[in-house]
Protein backbone atom coordinates (compact mmCIF):
# COMPACT_ATOMS: atom_id res chain seq x y z
CA UNK A 1 0.00 0.00 0.00
CA UNK A 2 1.39 3.40 -1.00
CA UNK A 3 1.41 6.06 1.69
CA UNK A 4 1.61 9.01 -0.73
CA UNK A 5 3.59 10.75 2.01
CA UNK A 6 6.40 12.77 0.52
CA UNK A 7 8.99 14.71 2.49
CA UNK A 8 11.33 17.28 1.03
CA UNK A 9 14.50 18.70 2.47
CA UNK A 10 16.87 21.42 1.26
CA UNK A 11 20.49 20.29 0.90
CA UNK A 12 23.92 21.83 0.47
CA UNK A 13 26.37 19.38 -1.02
CA UNK A 14 27.54 17.39 -4.01
CA UNK A 15 26.78 13.99 -5.50
CA UNK A 16 28.33 11.92 -8.24
CA UNK A 17 25.78 10.91 -10.85
CA UNK A 18 25.75 9.70 -14.44
CA UNK A 19 27.21 12.93 -15.79
CA UNK A 20 29.84 13.27 -13.04
CA UNK A 21 29.88 15.47 -9.95
CA UNK A 22 26.97 17.85 -9.48
CA UNK A 23 25.72 20.28 -6.87
CA UNK A 24 22.70 19.00 -4.93
CA UNK A 25 20.11 21.31 -3.44
CA UNK A 26 17.04 19.14 -2.80
CA UNK A 27 16.04 15.70 -1.56
CA UNK A 28 12.65 14.05 -1.86
CA UNK A 29 11.90 11.05 0.33
CA UNK A 30 8.87 8.80 -0.12
CA UNK A 31 7.67 5.19 0.20
CA UNK A 32 6.24 3.81 -3.04
CA UNK A 33 6.67 1.27 -5.83
CA UNK A 34 10.33 1.19 -6.91
CA UNK A 35 11.42 1.48 -10.52
CA UNK A 36 14.40 -0.89 -10.34
CA UNK A 37 14.65 -2.50 -6.88
CA UNK A 38 13.02 -5.94 -6.88
CA UNK A 39 10.37 -5.38 -4.21
CA UNK A 40 6.76 -4.28 -4.16
CA UNK A 41 7.57 -1.13 -2.18
CA UNK A 42 10.70 0.70 -1.10
CA UNK A 43 11.86 3.90 0.51
CA UNK A 44 12.97 6.23 -2.25
CA UNK A 45 15.42 9.09 -1.88
CA UNK A 46 15.88 11.39 -4.87
CA UNK A 47 18.74 13.88 -4.51
CA UNK A 48 18.66 16.58 -7.17
CA UNK A 49 19.59 19.98 -8.46
CA UNK A 50 16.26 20.89 -10.13
CA UNK A 51 17.83 23.80 -11.99
CA UNK A 52 19.83 21.30 -14.08
CA UNK A 53 16.91 19.15 -15.27
CA UNK A 54 16.23 15.41 -14.96
CA UNK A 55 19.83 14.29 -15.56
CA UNK A 56 20.94 16.01 -12.33
CA UNK A 57 19.46 13.29 -10.12
CA UNK A 58 20.77 10.59 -7.84
CA UNK A 59 18.10 8.05 -6.89
CA UNK A 60 18.13 5.45 -4.10
CA UNK A 61 15.55 2.69 -3.65
CA UNK A 62 16.03 0.97 -0.29
CA UNK A 63 14.27 -1.70 1.73
CA UNK A 64 13.06 -0.35 5.10
CA UNK A 65 15.82 -2.04 7.11
CA UNK A 66 18.55 -0.64 4.86
CA UNK A 67 16.98 2.83 5.01
CA UNK A 68 16.90 2.76 8.82
CA UNK A 69 20.46 1.43 9.00
CA UNK A 70 21.65 4.21 6.69
CA UNK A 71 19.84 6.92 8.70
CA UNK A 72 21.19 5.60 12.00
CA UNK A 73 24.71 5.34 10.62
CA UNK A 74 24.59 8.94 9.40
CA UNK A 75 23.46 10.12 12.84
CA UNK A 76 26.11 8.03 14.65
CA UNK A 77 28.83 9.38 12.38
CA UNK A 78 27.77 13.00 12.94
CA UNK A 79 27.66 12.47 16.71
CA UNK A 80 31.33 11.42 16.61
CA UNK A 81 32.53 14.54 14.77
CA UNK A 82 34.24 17.09 17.02
CA UNK A 83 32.01 20.15 17.45
CA UNK A 84 34.69 22.53 16.17
CA UNK A 85 34.59 20.76 12.80
CA UNK A 86 30.82 21.25 12.59
CA UNK A 87 30.96 24.94 13.64
CA UNK A 88 31.46 26.19 10.08
CA UNK A 89 28.03 24.81 9.10
CA UNK A 90 25.96 26.49 11.81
Amino acid sequence: MCTYQTNKVALRGSAKARLGWMKVTDATIYFDHPVHFGAGHALMIDVTDPTKGPDARLALELDPTSARDLAESILRTLEQVPSELLAEFT
